[in-house]
């Protein structure tokens, strides 16, 4: 109990440190390059990674690094812009917060994961405790962002099952340097087509692309693959929740943004629900002892 109880803490790490990417992106960062910031968050990461681990795919691992680098982050982060600029900030994250309940489908089906009520009801809560956060009255709906909200959902939670599915033969390091690296080039060209290129950089713009890539990708992914090395997806999905979270309260904290009465109960609807999804996986656990 208290190896996983850890685990759990670790891995939840990385998307509370997720959270922290508007405000840096905003802050530190020239805007209008979503592709251009998402390739240079995982490329020289991938790379820096690599040169550490000095270790590359062998045989079927190559073609399964470009497609969890794609799913995990490529696609994921392509899907992800496009819905956030088609679509108001607080329905682009509602209608990705549907990401843990497709994995809870997902591992039934490449996993043979049982569906436990309790998983899905945990995971209903975390959207609406998402849509307190950051729903709008005048939140208005756009179907190709809706579409590629969904998608970006669909990706990462692919890349998530099937991150658990293919157990990698070597270190999570290693792991995590092969598919930066692998997202990293399949972003490069899509950011050269799309985008212009990036301005005069200053030095607060380096020190956010180095938090971004080193602590934001490298370090967080690490953490993040490594969880679902040890915990079932279905129970590191919902940990995705604590994002939106982070980023109000440092918008709150950092920014001094106002946070409201519902947003505070988001909040705390959102903590409900990350509980209730551990909970489901630790009494699957305690059902073959009781029998």
């Amino acid at each position: 109990m208290t190896t996983r109880n850890f685990d759990i803490g670790l891995t939840a790490v990385a998307p509370a440190i997720w959270g922290s990417t508007y405000l840096v992106t905003t802050e530190f960062l020239p805007p209008g390059y979503p592709i251009t910031v998402a390739m240079l968050r995982a490329l020289p990461a991938g790379l820096l990674l690599l040169l550490l681990v000095r270790q590359m795919p062998k045989g079927i691992w190559w073609l399964r690094s470009f497609l969890l680098g794609a799913l995990n982050f490529s696609f994921f982060q392509t899907m992800l812009f496009v819905s956030a600029y088609r679509l108001p900030g607080g329905v682009a994250a509602t209608v990705g917060a549907i990401q843990p309940l497709i994995v809870v489908v997902l591992s039934r089906i490449i996993l043979g994961s049982p569906i436990r009520v309790l998983s899905i009801v945990a995971g209903v809560a975390g959207m609406v405790g998402v849509a307190l956060l950051v729903l709008t009255p005048a939140a208005t709906l756009d179907r190709v962002g809706v579409a590629a909200g969904l998608a970006g959902a669909v990706s990462m939670a692919f890349g998530t099952v099937l991150t658990r599915h293919w157990v990698p033969p070597v270190s999570p390091l290693t792991f995590t340097a092969w598919q930066l690296a692998a997202g990293g080039f399949l972003l490069a060209p899509v950011a050269l087509i799309f985008e212009p290129a990036l301005p005069p950089l200053t030095a607060a713009n380096f020190m956010g692309f180095a938090y971004l890539g080193l602590i934001g990708a490298a370090f967080t992914y690490l953490l993040w693959f490594r969880g679902l090395s040890r915990l079932e997806p279905s129970q590191v999905s919902p940990l995705g929740f604590l994002s939106p979270v982070v980023a109000i309260l440092l918008g709150w904290g950092v920014l001094d943004q106002q946070l409201t009465a519902l947003q505070v109960f988001g909040i705390i609807v959102v903590f409900v629900s990350v509980w209730m999804s551990q909970q489901a996986q630790m009494r699957r656990r305690a059902a073959p002892v009781r029998a």
